[in-house]
């Protein structure tokens, strides 16, 4: 019986230790859940407009560009990486697409006017020339993402400068103009685009080759490359796939707004960033996916859309969102700590 007993103790010891334990070891995940649940429940009580399909339609519509934009940036994070030139490569596509597209002859822009197609291929070029600058700089040159993209960010913004010359620009392709801002059996295409792009990205993540690879290298990259994996051709990808798809959604921005201009997708870079990090994918990568980037980006769309319900001050709308980020941020390096301790 005491050899029994003996043989049996290691065993428990590597046993979960109960829901504690559970709860500790997924706060990353429980925690955006939660945060989501409450904010629904409170403005639901505060405000009996907001519990509506009407509004569940705004809220969606509302967090589909930050929501294409966001795609990307998931793959970027996941890799332990980061990228700022975002919104600014979502506003150079969406400037591109329209300064390839005949304009009005009172919009005071020398432009390119090209067909349709061409205006939407030159300006997915464009963004995807962006990002293998991105990618280039990062791998080959070793400039850090956060650097790198910063540099991005401003060579971005300084195109769209070039190109619009402070004026405005109205028409875009017609497909992206029925994208944008057109809708079939009363649900908008530009939501059914972003959950078409969430969802691809969802499946290349979680059943390709690719995917794991991804998450190899945001978990521990070292052993990564030790296994014979292209870290950089992984990093590399992942930082052109983040610029597509902010040119995307760049386009279905515009399309949205009805206008191309300067500083147009300033916000988007915050929000993109907030998503995800909200939602619970790691900072420090390799944890998290798209499913987490999506309740991040309910629980962003829940939260703006319900202070504007309960008529709280724009100011304190814009801090409330901060406390909200930092809160995410604190959960996320307390997740990552109780992980390192598991681990050892």
């Amino acid at each position: 019986m005491a050899s029994s007993d003996s043989a049996t103790t290691p065993v428990d010891h590597k046993r979960p230790r109960g829901l504690g334990s559970f709860v500790r070891s997924q706060m990353r995940n429980i925690a955006p859940f939660l945060t989501l649940i409450f904010l629904s429940a409170f403005f639901a009580i505060s405000s009996p407009s907001f519990a509506t399909l009407d509004n569940l339609g705004n809220i969606l519509t509302q967090v589909s560009v930050t929501g294409v934009i966001a795609v990307g940036l998931t793959f970027v994070i996941l890799c332990a990486e980061i990228d700022l030139s975002i919104a600014s490569i979502a506003n150079v596509t969406g400037i591109a697409v329209a300064f390839f597209t005949l304009q009005d002859s009172y919009v005071n822009i020398a432009n390119l006017p090209m067909p349709g197609s061409a205006a939407i291929l030159m300006a997915l070029a464009l963004c995807a020339l962006l990002g293998l600058v991105n990618a280039l700089g990062l791998t080959m040159i070793g400039i850090p993402s956060f650097i790198m993209t910063l540099a991005m960010m401003q060579i971005a913004a300084g195109v769209s400068a070039l190109l619009v010359r402070g004026q405005i620009a109205y028409k875009i392709p017609p497909l992206i103009t029925t994208l944008g801002s057109g809708s079939i059996g009363g649900i908008p295409w530009i939501v059914i685009v972003a959950a078409v792009m969430l969802l691809g990205g969802h499946l290349v993540l979680t059943y390709t080759r690719f995917g794991r690879y991804v998450y190899m290298v945001g978990g521990n990259r070292e052993a990564a490359e030790f296994s014979g994996l292209n870290v950089k051709l992984i990093l590399g990808s992942v930082m052109v796939i983040s610029a597509v798809c902010s040119g995307i959604g760049g386009m279905l921005g515009v399309a949205h707004f009805g206008s191309a201009q300067q500083n147009e997708f300033d916000t988007y870079l915050l929000d993109s960033i907030a998503a995800v990090v909200v939602g619970g994918t790691s900072l420090f990568g390799g944890r998290g996916g798209i499913g987490n980037t999506i309740v991040g980006l309910f629980v962003l769309g829940v939260l703006n859309n319900g202070l504007d319900h309960v008529n709280i001050d724009s100011f304190l709308k814009i801090l409330i969102r901060g406390v909200i980020l930092l809160a995410a941020l604190i959960i996320n390096v307390y997740a990552q700590r109780l992980r390192e301790r598991t681990a050892d």
